[in-house]
């Protein structure tokens, strides 16, 4: 049932909510959800910057990452008007991570993974928005094209033209500034640095991870 938007929500009733948002998260498909304060998120433009040295393959090519995504300094100020959001996380074997992403992409379970993060993330907002919190905002991992428009060109780029996938398509965290990795150390999580550089053997896990900020 869809509630009516009241002026303030009560701290009782916030924390009532976020607490059953982080339960759905996992019935989502989380491994693991935590009810995070906003003076915890970590921004830091090194993390916007390491989408472009060294340039993304995906850089430029989508209307949710750099240099179309949200700038670390509009997203400080936009995070600082909140105060609580849900921070959650997909564990997978570290095969789906590693090795160079041609490859990946030919993962059926790897291109799934990437998504799942997403529909989570859409899920948990659009729970969020319907129960009022109509700011709510999640943010997703990696670059949404390869999730959904890998061999595609970004329609939303195109004047006149709207995301293919509206209601799931997001920025990355990374892709607007967040400090991924320091966020996952800092809420207990195991988290590695996967790449082409490393064999399965060298990395227990791999990981992504998605927020949404509610109230």
């Amino acid at each position: 049932m869809v509630r009516k938007i009241v002026e303030k929500v009560s701290q009782k009733r916030l924390i009532s909510d976020l607490e059953s948002y982080r339960k759905e998260a996992i019935k989502f498909g989380a491994t693991d959800a935590k009810i995070i304060k906003s003076s915890e998120v970590i921004i830091d433009e090194r993390a916007y910057a390491k989408c472009i040295y060294p340039k993304c393959r995906f850089f430029g090519t989508s209307a949710n990452c750099p240099p179309y995504s949200i700038k670390p300094e509009e997203i400080r100020r936009i995070i600082k008007r909140y105060r609580y959001g849900i921070i959650f996380t997909s564990e997978a074997p570290s095969e789906m991570f590693v090795g160079p992403f041609e490859a990946l992409a030919k993962r059926k379970d790897a291109n799934a993974h990437r998504r799942k993060i997403y529909e989570i993330t859409s899920k948990l907002e659009s729970l969020a928005f319907y129960d009022g919190y109509y700011f709510a905002m999640g943010f997703g991992a990696g670059p949404c094209k390869s999730a959904f428009c890998e061999k595609l060109e970004c329609q939303a780029l195109k004047p006149g033209n709207s995301c293919r996938f509206p209601l799931k398509a997001r920025s990355s965290m990374e892709g607007v500034g967040m400090d991924v990795f320091g966020m996952a150390a800092r809420m207990g999580w195991d988290i590695y640095p996967c790449g082409a550089g490393v064999s399965p053997e060298d990395v227990p896990l791999g990981r992504r991870i998605g927020i949404v900020f509610i109230y």
